[in-house]
């Protein structure tokens, strides 16, 4: 069967070198494995965020075969007729873009999640452009709903952990993906660090103020991502409820709003915010806690 991207889970080290590792860890690992390929394919075919892995639609994620001398959980995803996933290509060939799609998606919430940026626009921004210049129509996913994302598969890739924290049958794992007979492997890789990274954080005792542009929000759960230039990167963050008032959530939109439409230099695409900054065990940024947020950097410092 010819599948349009599959992906490899490869454990080693520890007892995993010597072909053994803990069933019940690595059952978790593949449930979690599972999940977040099929919510990432999901979204690249139906630009839609499901919450429930059995919803998706358009595609299906088949277990495949391990390969002999090694630890590893393969899977391939099978792309259905493309009418069904509201693509204009007709049918869904080996060599469909969508595997290419599906894979700098998959990369993207991995990597981002274990704490290693990924340049949206040179990855999956490039790709929508190739498209569009070959008359392509696709649902072009934007950078804040794989950062919507990323927050739908934390606990899915937190388990993918579960044999290097729990038991220790294994020591790392590296993920890789096949489109075509190209073999790529993810830049990041799992690890004791990656899972500390997500799983434990300690915040600093003084307050900052911040630079940024919103990349991504979510109303009912007052958490989001934001561009911050001396980062390099999004970064996560929490309106505390004193930051939750009608003010601050209009600022917050108006400039999700302009820097989804690309108008950077427009007055409202950058927001000011006092925010504790919280990092992993190990030193890391990994999300700030907003406790205000205003148009100017003067007003927010008085306050």
């Amino acid at each position: 069967m010819n599948h349009n991207v599959s992906f490899t889970l490869s454990y080693e080290g520890n007892s995993a070198d010597q072909h053994e590792i803990d069933l019940y860890d690595v059952a978790q690992a593949l449930m979690g494995f599972q999940r977040s390929i099929a919510l990432t394919t999901h979204l690249v075919l139906n630009d839609k965020i499901i919450t429930k892995a059995p919803y998706l639609k358009g595609a299906k994620v088949y277990a495949l075969p391990p390969e002999e001398g090694s630890w590893s959980i393969k899977a391939g995803v099978l792309i259905a007729g493309i009418s069904t996933a509201g693509y204009q290509l007709g049918t869904a060939p080996k060599d469909t873009p969508l595997g290419h799609l599906v894979h700098s998606a998959y990369d993207y919430v991995i990597s981002e999640s274990l704490g290693f940026h990924v340049d949206y626009d040179k990855s999956l921004g490039q790709q929508y452009e190739e498209l569009q210049k070959k008359e392509i129509a696709v649902p072009v996913i934007e950078q804040y709903q794989l950062d919507s994302l990323i927050e739908k598969c934390s606990t899915a890739i937190t388990e993918m952990h579960r044999p290097i924290f729990k038991t220790n049958t294994a020591e790392s794992a590296q993920i890789y993906s096949i489109v075509g007979r190209e073999q790529v492997p993810f830049e990041s890789s799992l690890s004791i660090d990656t899972y500390e990274y997500m799983h434990e954080e300690y915040t600093e005792n003084e307050a900052v103020v911040i630079e940024g542009r919103i990349s991504s929000y979510n109303s009912n759960t007052y958490k989001g991502r934001v561009y911050v230039r001396d980062e390099g990167r999004p970064v996560s963050f929490e309106l505390t409820p004193s930051a939750r008032d009608d003010k601050s959530v209009k600022l917050i939109v108006a400039s999700l709003s302009e820097n989804a439409l690309g108008n950077h230099d427009e007055e409202w695409s950058v927001v000011y915010c006092l925010v504790y900054r919280n990092r992993s065990k190990a030193g890391y940024l990994k999300s700030y806690t907003v406790m205000s947020v205003d148009h100017t950097p003067t007003r927010i410092q008085e306050e």
